[in-house]
């Protein structure tokens, strides 16, 4: 599954993301979000590719909610879960910055992702108990900072509390900040070491459900503002708490919290 997985994403990225690059027609939908004729084409080609892999249902970020709902509610024994342009605000404005991301899940967790950057040629993928990789290469590809405060965050401030937001703002316990508009590319860059701590308010399931697996199994840790379990929290949008090195985990889940109270 995860060979064929690696296969299919590259494609759908080599043959309906990239010919529309920079070309793309585009709207709002109703969350006022953006999303492009690209995003629908890719996500149909996987969905009419991924049950030759494993036919299980499928989740689409540009389907319905009720759609949505429904594949998850039938996706108990196996279920896809596909992001088909994940940074399409980057993807349209021209910024070389998006990823094509796929997970398998079952049982309500994810077994296997990939996440493919195409302009980097980037492929990161995941199989649970088997380790996390990019283009073969084992990650992390660097050991990280084991210090709170000579960390790179990625922090997205969307749906941050104000609070915690005005205070990570004026008085940030790390070294330096980053925010590349991608969430499936922030997991996986957190994963490989360019990136010691993440901190996103509310990503939708597409946003976490690859990204989640390959950042634990590179030895990352991830929680939420207000669980322990990761796994335990809403399904369709949870805060997101990671870090790389356990001992930044730590200080980092404590100093949130600790200004959540």
């Amino acid at each position: 599954m995860q060979d064929a997985a690696i296969v299919l994403v590259r494609e759908v990225a080599q043959q309906e993301v990239i010919p529309r690059f920079l070309r793309a027609r585009h709207a709002l939908k109703d969350d006022g979000s953006l999303f492009s004729e690209a995003d629908l084409a890719a996500q149909h080609y996987l969905a009419a590719h991924l049950p030759q892999i494993h036919d299980s249902p499928i989740i689409g970020e540009e389907m319905t909610r009720a759609e949505q709902r429904d594949g998850w509610q039938r996706g108990g024994d196996g279920l896809w879960c596909i992001d088909p342009i994940d940074g399409t605000t980057n993807f349209i404005n021209g910024i070389p910055w998006f990823a094509v991301s796929l997970a398998w899940l079952k049982e309500g967790r994810t077994r296997l992702a990939v996440t493919y950057n195409p302009i980097t040629d980037e492929m990161f993928y995941a199989r649970e108990g088997h380790g996390a990789y990019l283009n073969g290469r084992r990650l992390p590809l660097r050991r990280v900072t084991t210090d709170l405060a000579r960390a790179v965050a990625d922090v997205d401030f969307k749906r941050i509390p104000k609070d915690l937001a005005d205070r990570i703002a004026v008085d940030p316990p790390y070294y330096s900040q980053r925010n590349f508009g991608c969430s499936t590319l922030e997991w996986c860059n957190l994963a490989a070491g360019r990136l010691d701590l993440y901190l996103h308010g509310g990503q939708m399931l597409w946003d976490y459900a690859a990204g989640s697996l390959i950042l634990r199994e590179a030895g990352g840790q991830v929680c939420t503002l207000a669980e322990d379990d990761f796994d335990a929290a809403e399904v369709w949008q949870r805060p997101v708490v990671a870090a790389l090195d356990p001992t930044v985990f730590a200080a980092w889940k404590g100093w949130l919290r600790a200004g959540s109270r």
